[in-house]
């Protein structure tokens, strides 16, 4: 079994759970977390054992997006410091994206911002009534750059558009009528869903299951370097404009932007 100082990890009759585990944080992103669960799934996928790959949050939530000492520390970054950020998010959704063997999230609570980039791109979604989901990236002048180039695959560029633009919170029942959430579950029954999902996956043939899901990521895969490539280009532009100094400020201050 691996360790890691964020996460948890237990491969048992072919099911591969990840929790994030920072509970105290909201289960918040750090690099240390995004680069130790990019180990984790390049683990799962290369461990013979492993067939299937749940990942959920500790305490009560999934993930809150970045964690807010982050935000703090990041003001003061050079443009080669956003440039790593930004690659290392990719990597991780990337990773994420890309994997062969079936993935499921197991959404026990709000998944905002990066956190739900990470639950609504495994290939199945369950989710808790309560969780909430949003990408409010623009509500502290940043921009959802990564995610933005997998969102539109995903519920088309009208309703990712209202989403990015508006940064608006949701509700699991919308997230699932917009296509971003496979089932809604109740809190009790949530772990035993997904392992029971993870259990009927077992029984299909693995090589089958990696091949359909290579030649959908090569549907996807026709501009898709191209396209994180922009997004990270442009995720480094936005984190030095004063719009993102004022709205960090603004946000860890608990105070209302004042947008020049």
């Amino acid at each position: 079994m691996s360790h890691y100082a964020t996460l948890q990890t237990k491969t048992e009759s072919g099911v591969h759970t990840i929790l994030l585990n920072r509970p105290e944080k909201r289960n918040a992103l750090t690099p240390e977390l995004m680069e130790e669960l990019t180990q984790a799934l390049e683990a799962a996928e290369a461990n013979r054992h492993c067939r299937v790959v749940i990942v959920t949050g500790a305490g009560s939530a999934f993930c809150a997006g970045l964690d807010l000492e982050v935000l703090k520390t990041g003001m003061a970054g050079t443009a080669a410091d956003y440039e790593a950020d930004a690659e290392r998010v990719a990597r991780m959704f990337r990773t994420l994206y890309g994997m062969g063997k079936p993935t499921i999230a197991a959404v026990n609570g709000p998944a905002i911002a990066g956190g739900m980039g990470i639950a609504t791109l495994c290939d199945f979604t369950l989710a808790v009534p309560e969780a909430k989901f949003g990408y409010t990236e623009v509500r502290i002048g940043f921009i959802p750059a990564i995610v933005s180039v997998y969102l539109r695959t995903q519920v088309g560029e009208k309703r990712a558009r209202e989403l990015l633009l508006t940064g608006r919170i949701i509700g699991a029942e919308e997230a699932q009528a917009l296509g971003l959430v496979t089932r809604v579950v109740p809190e009790p029954e949530l772990m035993r869903e997904a392992h029971a999902l993870a259990e009927k996956l077992t029984r299909n043939s693995p090589a089958a299951m990696e091949a359909t899901k290579c030649l959908l990521l090569r549907f996807a895969d026709r501009h898709l370097a191209d396209d994180v490539d922009a997004a990270i280009r442009a995720s480094v532009q936005m984190r030095g404009h004063e719009d993102f100094r004022e709205g960090v400020a603004a946000f860890l201050e608990k105070r209302e932007a004042g947008w020049r």
